[in-house]
């Protein structure tokens, strides 16, 4: 049985730098969805299209109860990778620089190993390849086309460099902050630089904003609240010598809960409006919602940290990290449909896994494969003997 494990496994590791070298951006994951999808016919796992280049697989389909669901995301980012590995991306522009390689590739390395014991699955099992995590709703899609029919409990994880590794945050509440971004459009008078007060400055009316957003978290929301507001971009001007009729200001913001999200978008909103017209400038500002906050169920997970600590012990809770995390999760969208849990476990081994996601600079932690695929096997509810000893 070891040696069919480490079989497995080297499989998968070489299986998630094939997908590393080849990334593909939010439904755009054609060939990652059909590399997905000829491991499984390999296996004889059945499975169908979901939401286009989603694919959901089912083991043990036909026990009775409902079944436990395990998702893996698979989109890559719009980055230019530059760690240098032997497996670096090859599409010039697109990085697997969060860890869904290796969430894929963790998740395929479960269905080869359930499959070899599926008849003594107490339940279904349904293996979710999920599209479009990276801000473009693939869970919500995937939900659409019924990804979780009959599925009465979801869990999945993220790799996080933040966390020593091995470590598991796996809270009964919130894990991971909702998200949103915003965008200002400052509407002025153009003219010559030489001439000021002829014009109206949007650039300066701008830059007025973006200080007095800082304040909002400071001054608005109480120091107990988890908020964050972060200006990202300024763009305006077209020469050093004019001043112009426009400039935009955009950014984002985190939150743990809608009614702050409904707080801080007000409060842009009237700061904008306000010290625009202090400088005689309009303005407009848009708001878009992208994922509510990430809050697990207790039950699950209670479950999740039980199967873990009792795999790799006590130590395992001892992350030190603040929560929620500030990141976001589409995640959010099956814990708002059905009971589940999300984790975040730790990758940083001291050998340089301790670079943040979506960096240039980033790698998956390989050695993590191992240990989450046989933490999902548990969860799925295969026993102690149908695994290993560590």
């Amino acid at each position: 049985m070891k040696k069919r494990w480490q079989e497995n496994i080297l499989f998968a590791e070489k299986l998630r730098k094939k997908l590393h070298a080849h990334p593909e951006l939010s439904w755009q994951e054609k060939n990652t969805a059909q590399l997905v999808r000829s491991q499984l016919d390999e296996l004889g796992i059945p499975w169908r299209a979901c939401a286009d280049t989603g694919t959901i697989a089912w083991l043990n389909k036909d026990a009775e109860g409902s079944a436990i669901g395990l998702r893996g995301d698979m989109d890559a980012l719009p980055i230019d990778e530059q760690t240098g590995k032997e497996w670096q991306s090859v599409n010039h522009g697109c990085m697997h620089a969060c860890g869904h390689d290796g969430h894929t590739a963790t998740l395929l390395a479960t269905a080869r190993w359930l499959k070899q014991f599926e008849a003594e699955l107490p339940q279904p099992v349904v293996l979710i390849f999920q599209p479009a995590e990276e801000g473009f709703h693939g869970a919500r899609e995937m939900i659409k086309d019924g990804a979780l029919e009959n599925i009465g409990a979801i869990y999945g994880w993220h790799n996080w460099p933040a966390l020593p590794y091995g470590t598991i945050a796996c809270p009964d509440d919130i894990v991971m902050c909702g998200n949103g971004t915003f965008s200002i459009t400052f509407k002025g008078r153009g003219g010559h630089a030489s001439q000021p007060e002829l014009c109206a400055d949007p650039l300066l009316a701008a830059s007025a904003v973006n200080v007095a957003l800082q304040q909002i978290v400071s001054r608005r929301i109480a120091p107990q609240a988890t908020a964050v507001i972060s200006v990202t971009q300024i763009h305006g001007g077209t020469a050093p010598t004019v001043i112009p009729e426009t400039a935009m200001l955009s950014g984002s913001i985190r939150v743990p809960d809608e009614a702050t999200r409904k707080l801080i978008n007000q409060q842009i909103t009237d700061i904008a409006t306000h010290t625009a017209a202090a400088y005689g400038v309009e303005s407009v500002v848009q708001h878009d919602m992208r994922y509510q906050a990430t809050i697990n169920h207790k039950d699950q997970a209670t479950n999740a940290r039980q199967l873990w600590q009792s795999l790799y012990g006590e130590e395992s809770f001892n992350h030190r990290q603040a929560l929620p995390i500030m990141a976001s999760e589409d995640f959010s969208y099956y814990l708002q449909a059905i009971p589940g849990a999300f984790a975040l476990i730790g990758s940083d081994d001291g050998e340089g896994h301790n670079v943040a996601c979506h960096s240039p600079h980033y790698d998956f932690n390989d050695r993590l494969i191992a240990d989450v695929c046989r933490w999902f096997c548990q969860l799925a509810g295969l026993s102690d003997e149908s695994l290993p000893k560590q």
